[in-house]
């Protein structure tokens, strides 16, 4: 299992929102308008409801088409940018609240 070290959050991060600012070009563009918080915040739930889905799938439960393991490896993957994406729109340093939330955990 690899261990994602700060930087490399960090990078995850920083690349997170370089894709959502190309994303923002396309919705000016298409849609006249970028997404708002709550637009962005049920793109987000509905990743994560999937990911109930399949990992129903993976035990056999919820039938898919294709691959369930890659499936949450995908959706995990893109919640993890949601949640970079949202604080940053929220002002919200992810790095630090992680870490005093890790902290006051135990």
């Amino acid at each position: 299992m690899t261990k994602i070290t700060e930087s490399g959050l960090s990078a995850a991060s920083t690349e997170a929102l370089s894709v959502q600012a190309l994303h923002e070009i396309l919705e000016q563009r298409f849609n006249g308008k970028t997404w708002s918080l709550n637009e962005m915040a049920i793109g987000y739930t509905n990743d994560v409801g999937y990911i109930g889905r399949l990992l129903l799938a993976h035990d056999g439960i919820w039938p898919i088409d294709g691959d369930a393991t890659a499936g949450v490896k995908h959706k995990l993957a893109e919640s993890l940018w949601w949640s970079f994406v949202l604080a940053n729109k929220l002002d919200i340093d992810i790095d630090i609240d992680e870490a005093q939330a890790q902290a006051q955990a135990h």
